[in-house]
């Protein structure tokens, strides 16, 4: 599939069917995020794949939404606090290279027939207790994936260009 193809076909699966995902393709998604840049290439995401159904079941205490626990795999996308750029004002850069790595991961599984969902609305201390985290690691995103269950993809609006870009001035709202 072309890539503008890919961007415009990506949505966030809610509706998950049983069919396991392969572990070749697991693998492709799991390279597009070890692949995606990170600021002064520090490089400071982790990912912990979910698929043993116990783990999996704890896991969805976090999120308990049914459609989270249908996927076959949930991946647990850390950052590595300890490893990441800091700006001289202290911006920490740790959350912007994660989200790099999972759009590079969503829009893989995509390409690859596979769909995903962004979820960060989850209980993160309660996530970093059962995955027994160290201090210096978050979980940032949990990343559902499988093989959709609809085969349509629901309506959504984006924005036009000329709603958000400006050019050589400050945007005006």
């Amino acid at each position: 599939m072309d890539f503008f193809d890919v961007i415009k076909e990506r949505y966030s699966v809610r509706a998950y069917d049983s069919r396991p995902v392969e572990e070749e393709k697991l693998i492709q998604i799991l390279e597009a995020g070890r692949l995606a840049p990170s600021a002064v290439n520090y490089q400071p995401r982790r990912f912990v794949v979910i698929t043993d159904p116990k783990l999996k079941e704890a896991i969805s205490q976090v999120y308990p939404r049914e459609w989270f626990r249908q996927a076959p795999v949930i991946i647990a996308v850390l950052g590595d606090h300890s490893a990441s750029w800091k700006r001289k004002d202290g911006k920490d850069h740790c959350d912007i290279d994660v989200a790099i790595a999972v759009d590079h991961m969503t829009l893989a599984a995509a390409a690859l027939g596979l769909g995903t969902c962004w979820v960060c609305a989850f209980d993160a201390a309660l996530c970093a207790e059962v995955l027994k985290l160290p201090e210096h690691l978050e979980v940032i995103v949990l990343l559902p994936l499988g093989y959709p269950a609809a085969a349509e993809r629901p309506a959504r609006r984006r924005f036009e260009l000329d709603e958000i870009v400006s050019w050589n001035q400050a945007p005006g709202r």
